[in-house]
């Protein structure tokens, strides 16, 4: 028998935690799910006669040293950040761990030690990163191995709201973290375009969105990530001429957002005096210049251009940012005090789906030939429980676990997903719950 302990119950864990109990009968594992809401434990366990749910601190050293003795694989869903404590621990005790979440300096730092046990410390199996890599790797690979030179390698992701569900004025809603959401892009953008690096600060990232189609759902605005470099080195592309990443949003929203950048509004970096007893409309006010005989409205417009769109400003009303309503909240950030005037409205209902678009275009030559091949999947999800996310963030972790437990996967140490012997058979099985990747390929000269 096997011992798998999950720490974490929140909405990354419902399809990972599904997938580990479908299995559980037939392969003899006992599943134990452990959160510090045990209530949240035991509904995801639901009763299933494998399954354990216990309340879990991690800031309980005995106890965590204590289930980590119980396990033969440890999963953290806890945020990055905490992986560390829980990696240490294992491998301590000499016990496999997995996370969907980027390999740390810290986890790095385990390597050697790991491989000296004998263990596996899976990372970066989520859907970005996780199937990023698993779907890149296939294409290079294969482009490689008819001979072919890249050239360019875009890659875009975003998790939006399905078109079903695609009912307010900024054709978005959470379906992640929405403090990630209000932060994202905060940093300078760096990457590489027809060979020559490229920075975009972020106070001109919104700015600079570029416009892509994916299949047949339209057109999506990409704003690119912090740090594309380093991919040429984790995917072998040190000659590429291009190679950018991004994030992917319905057309209109990057133009809108960018009225928040430049208020100052998703500033995280100091707290505002008095600020629970600020209105949503003193919030706003309060990053435009002192002026008595104009309306904050008035105001906006003359100092932000992106205001003067009729589009724009639809969407800034409907948010109610200039409402005379409280903000309740003391001694927080801007950024902070957005996040909860944003959570008022862009809130999944319970009938919402989500969806997770991705899509990689590569450039090559082949035969004196040049080739364009864009690699597309689009994801929607289930309800608000088995929700895109959910199913592309947990289903890749999930089946690397078993493999793990199998023996199937026996490298050992720190892993990503971006050798053929990992990514393979993890793609195959994914293609059974829907996550399947449309190919194009054109002859562009």
């Amino acid at each position: 028998m096997k011992k798998i302990f999950v720490i974490g119950a929140g909405l990354s864990s419902s399809d990972l935690i599904k997938y580990l109990l479908d299995n559980a009968l037939k392969l003899d594992w006992t599943v134990k799910v452990g959160d510090l809401s045990l209530d949240l434990a035991k509904s995801k366990i639901n009763n299933h006669p494998k399954g354990l749910a216990i309340r879990f601190d991690i800031n309980d050293y005995n106890q965590l040293k204590s289930e980590i003795a119980w396990a033969d694989i440890v999963v953290s869903l806890l945020p990055a950040f905490m992986h560390p404590i829980v990696a240490k621990e294992c491998v301590s005790q000499g016990k496999h761990m997995a996370t969907a979440s980027y390999v740390s300096e810290a986890m790095k730092a385990l390597d050697a030690e790991a491989k000296q046990k004998g263990i596996t410390l899976l990372n970066e199996l989520g859907v970005d990163p996780g199937i990023d890599h698993m779907s890149a790797m296939k294409v290079i690979d294969e482009i490689r191995e008819k001979g072919g030179k890249l050239l360019g390698f875009i890659s875009n992701t975003g998790g939006l709201i399905a078109p079903e569900s695609d009912n307010n004025p900024w054709n978005y809603k959470f379906t992640w973290n929405p403090r990630n959401v209000v932060l994202a892009g905060q940093g300078v953008a760096q990457f590489i375009e027809n060979g020559q690096y490229k920075f975009i600060p972020y106070h001109r990232l919104y700015s600079r969105a570029r416009t892509y189609s994916v299949l047949n759902y339209g057109e999506f605005e990409m704003y690119p990530n912090r740090d594309s470099l380093q991919y040429r080195e984790i995917y072998d592309l040190k000659d590429i001429q291009t190679l950018i990443r991004g994030t992917l949003r319905k057309a209109g929203y990057c133009k809108a957002w960018n009225v928040f950048v430049q208020l100052g509004a998703t500033d995280d970096t100091y707290k505002i005096p008095n600020s629970e007893n600020l209105t949503y409309r003193n919030f706003i006010n309060s990053f435009l210049a002192y002026d008595p005989k104009l309306s904050v409205e008035e105001k906006i417009k003359r100092e932000i251009a992106e205001a003067n769109d009729p589009v724009v400003f639809e969407k800034l009303q409907w948010l109610g940012i200039f409402e005379e309503k409280k903000v309740g909240l003391s001694n927080v950030s801007p950024a902070q005090i957005l996040q909860k005037i944003l959570e008022e409205k862009l809130f999944l209902e319970p009938n919402d789906k989500d969806m997770i678009v991705m899509q990689h275009i590569f450039e090559y030559e082949l035969g004196g030939k040049k080739f364009r091949r864009k690699s597309s999947m689009v994801i929607i999800g289930k309800d608000t429980v088995h929700t895109a996310m959910s199913i592309t963030v947990g289903t890749p972790l999930a089946i690397a676990i078993k493999r793990v437990l199998t023996g199937d996967l026996s490298e050992k140490g720190v892993i990503i997903p971006t050798k053929p012997s990992v990514y393979i058979p993890i793609l195959k099985e994914l293609e059974e719950y829907g996550v399947k990747f449309i190919e194009e390929e054109e002859i562009i000269h």
